[in-house]
């Protein structure tokens, strides 16, 4: 499971995504974006690169622990 942002150093969340779904080991790793930019096209652009769930900020708890696990059991993709 990996939590990302689009804001980070050195490389941004769309990049990193980008390089873990070309990736054949890492490509199933489930991703969920966490981001202060919640328009569609920054959700849109996520989504195709292959990112599981597109949360904004700021975010509650328990939705970010209710994404992990419906990712950690297999309900994918949604957005």
């Amino acid at each position: 499971m990996m939590l990302l942002d689009i804001e980070m150093p050195r490389m941004d969340g769309f990049e990193l995504a980008t390089h873990v779904r070309n990736e054949p080991r890492l490509r199933n790793i489930p991703m969920i974006m966490i981001t202060s930019r919640t328009g569609d096209k920054h959700r849109k652009r996520a989504m195709e690169i292959g990112v599981d769930r597109y949360l904004g900020k700021p975010f509650q708890e328990s939705e970010v622990l209710s994404t992990i696990r419906e990712l950690s059991e297999g309900r994918r993709p949604n957005g």
